[in-house]
């Protein structure tokens, strides 16, 4: 069985986005942003919900071109745009960068694709993880604690009809205040 990740920066009142789908607020430092690349390296599949997967693919398969690009920010572009990717939308028709479009259920073929063998999987964008999170696919969650209180927008964590018991695996404190935490879903 394969296991399936959630992380994202976060805003210290629980906001991945602040309202208007802001994320002004995440500007990572080397030392984050070196953490996330390492995560993507360690991944064998990444789901994406629509907007996730706009504003990523929006940015990242040119990444490696961009004027001023560091050395870490060419290294994940490559990655990402190499890398195995799903998206889930019933609203967008075509995809690219070594991605397949699935229009269907989506915990349905999250839980396909978790029964085979193989290397993590990770899954981003509230809305679809939020539906792999209330039927208890979630295995690790990584948050990337911001200093920040962004007062509403898009939450990190869903409404659950279940507690959901934790370990924590890892914290680290990161420059500008951040603060990395790692749980793993107790069985």
């Amino acid at each position: 069985m394969r296991k399936l990740i959630y992380g994202m920066n976060v805003t210290l009142d629980g906001y991945i986005a602040a309202p208007g789908d802001d994320i002004g607020w995440s500007v990572p430092s080397d030392e984050l942003f070196q953490f996330w690349s390492d995560q993507l390296r360690a991944t064998d599949l990444s789901f994406y919900g629509r907007r996730l997967w706009q504003t990523m693919s929006s940015y990242w398969p040119t990444g490696d071109q961009q004027p001023g690009a560091t050395p870490a920010e060419i290294e994940f572009a490559r990655s990402w745009r190499d890398m195995s990717k799903v998206v889930f939308s019933s609203t967008i028709d075509k995809v690219d960068w070594n991605t397949r479009l699935v229009t269907g259920d989506a915990v349905a073929e999250i839980t396909r694709l978790k029964a085979e063998d193989g290397g993590p999987m990770d899954i981003g964008g509230a809305t679809l993880a939020a539906a792999a999170m209330r039927a208890g696919l979630i295995d690790e969650y990584v948050l990337a604690t911001a200093p920040v209180l962004a007062g509403g927008g898009t939450p990190f964590f869903t409404a659950l009809d279940n507690w959901v018991n934790l370990n924590l695996v890892e914290t680290r404190t990161l420059p500008g205040g951040v603060i990395l935490t790692r749980y793993e879903t107790r069985h």
